[in-house]
């Protein structure tokens, strides 16, 4: 009996030890190693500020721009006269970007109504690596007949360029 007690123990670890190599036969472990990096970069800055279309006697005033900031003080001497400031905008980033919202405000309460501001040429669209231009054109009433009492008028504008879709 003590025989086949031992026979049956040892068939026992038999099958356990030839289902353990089966197992292991028909098991696979994979294993998954992975990053991810953004690469993208955004870049869309001002590049530059240079005037055109100055009317004879006009005072374009120092130009100067930051990669966000564009500032001009334009003289404007006699009804008629105009200034007009060509600004660059670049991506320099390798993302497309496309133009969100533009505001554009001029201090008509405290500003002369003689001076008018246009802004024209803004693209919509500024693939990567891509440089576009606009203007503001600065004018003096042509139909102003006296001196305004108000003589300034201020213009603030915000452009807003925002990753493509």
């Amino acid at each position: 009996m003590r025989n086949i007690k031992n026979i049956i123990i040892g068939a026992l670890l038999v099958v356990i030890l030839i289902m353990s190599v089966g197992y292991s036969a028909f098991a696979t472990q994979l294993t998954l190693n992975g990053t991810a990096q953004i690469i993208g970069e955004w870049n869309v800055k001002i590049t530059g500020i240079e005037t055109m279309n100055i009317s004879e006697g006009c005072d374009a005033g120092p130009l100067q721009f930051t990669n966000t900031t564009v500032t001009f003080n334009a003289k404007l001497k006699k009804p008629g006269d105009v200034i007009t400031y060509v600004i660059t905008i670049e991506n320099a980033g390798t993302i497309d970007a496309t133009l969100e919202n533009i505001t554009i405000a001029s201090d008509e309460a405290n500003g002369s109504p003689a001076i008018m501001y246009e802004t024209t040429g803004l693209a919509s669209s500024l693939p990567a690596g891509e440089k576009t231009s606009f203007t503001v054109t600065v004018k003096y009433d042509p139909n102003c007949t006296e001196v305004p009492e108000v003589k300034e008028k201020t213009i603030t504008g915000i452009i807003e360029y925002v990753q493509a879709k």
